[in-house]
């Protein structure tokens, strides 16, 4: 059956946009925008995102209540046609124009359990290959997980950087760990910044701080202590999974501060199944973050202790909506809309790091080797 053409919508007028273009230096569209955290963390590094893209209606609500300035377009890049920026006044073979592509990575990552899902994947980064041929923008930024380059000819990227090569952009790239970049977490991402109009763009550089849970989440940060299934109606999102009787039980068991099941694996009655002689495999399911460490990549389903080490350190839960969301460094103020905590998660776990995305778009606002 032929899948129906995704009628590109607009949430602004094409005036307004066309005066922002006017205003600021260095501006940008964010293809795949999600809830808007490379948004968010541009407009933080003083570009100006003038739109973001999106083919998920459940993203539009939340992308436009944090970013007010950026034109949220519902749009699928395999179908859309070319022109549709330009029905937003961007202009082909702009200097100051950033293309932002960071597509849904479940194709590429170790973590995916069914590849038929995320088939057309695949077929992302050459149809955003498209758009940068026709507007040839001043620079380019790629986000996504190591996979990509792994899996390089596969995934296309190969074929992309050539792209790059052949039409005079430079470029640097690397896989890195956002840890170095601000983030309380171990979260390896492939990241990649080209520019036609500098000599020898520059990734960030790392630092050493590496900043670790407690220096995020916990009561001295402002988060009260909260049980399993609470539900907060606030804007903060302060709300958790439920638990059921016997997951409480090996919750209780399970060492404070990094625990792991391996502590209640001999109780016959509180092994589960699937792991029964097998303590080895999957150390982190059903674990408890450390104060003193990173977190674990915060994935869409951080608010299921059954997928990762997302139990909180001291409490017998997994953690929030807003732990996930802080420990992606998304502010306080920043709002998720949905009615549903399946989709609030997944928003928060696909973005990027907001303090990742702002130091990505310092790297690019450096003018000392324009050519």
């Amino acid at each position: 059956m032929k899948t129906a053409m995704l009628k590109p919508t607009f949430h602004k007028l094409r005036q307004d946009a066309t005066i922002r273009l006017e205003t600021s230096e260095l501006r940008a569209v964010d293809f795949f925008c999600g809830g808007g955290g490379m948004t968010y963390g541009m407009k933080q590094a003083s570009i100006n995102v003038i739109a973001g893209l999106d083919s998920d209606k459940n993203c539009k609500e939340t992308y436009v209540k944090n970013n007010p300035d950026a034109q949220f377009i519902l749009a699928d890049i395999t179908q859309a046609e070319i022109t549709i920026l330009s029905d937003i006044g961007i202009k082909t073979n702009d200097d100051n124009l950033v293309f932002i592509g960071c597509s849904p990575c479940q194709y590429w990552s170790i973590i995916n359990t069914d590849r038929r899902k995320s088939e057309k994947d695949v077929n992302l980064l050459a149809c955003f290959q498209k758009f940068v041929k026709h507007y040839n923008p001043g620079y380019v930024v790629i986000e996504n997980v190591p996979g990509i380059k792994r899996n390089g000819d596969k995934s296309k990227l190969h074929t992309f950087i050539n792209f790059l090569k052949k039409h005079g952009y430079g470029f640097d790239e690397s896989i890195i760990n956002a840890n170095l970049y601000g983030v309380p977490q171990s979260r390896k991402r492939f990241v990649l910044i080209a520019s036609r109009v500098r000599k020898h763009i520059k990734l960030p550089a790392p630092d050493d701080s590496g900043p670790v849970v407690r220096n995020f989440i916990g009561h001295k940060n402002g988060f009260k202590k909260i049980t399993a299934g609470h539900k907060d109606k606030t804007d903060f999102k302060h709300s958790c999974a439920g638990l059921s009787e016997v997951m409480l039980k090996r919750l209780a068991l399970t060492p404070k501060n990094g625990g792991t099941r391996k502590s209640w694996s001999v109780r016959e009655n509180l092994q589960i199944n699937a792991y029964k002689g097998r303590d080895g495999c999957f150390r982190d399911v059903y674990g408890r973050m450390f104060w003193g460490k990173p977190a674990p990549t915060i994935t869409t389903r951080f608010t299921s202790i059954s997928n990762g080490r997302f139990g909180h350190p001291d409490e017998d839960r997994a953690i929030s909506l807003r732990e996930g969301a802080t420990l992606q460094t998304f502010p306080r103020s920043y709002v998720f809309r949905s009615n549903s905590m399946t989709t609030m998660a997944k928003l928060i776990g696909n973005a990027v790091p907001p303090e990742l995305a702002r130091r990505i778009g310092l790297a690019l606002q450096d003018k000392s080797d324009r050519r």
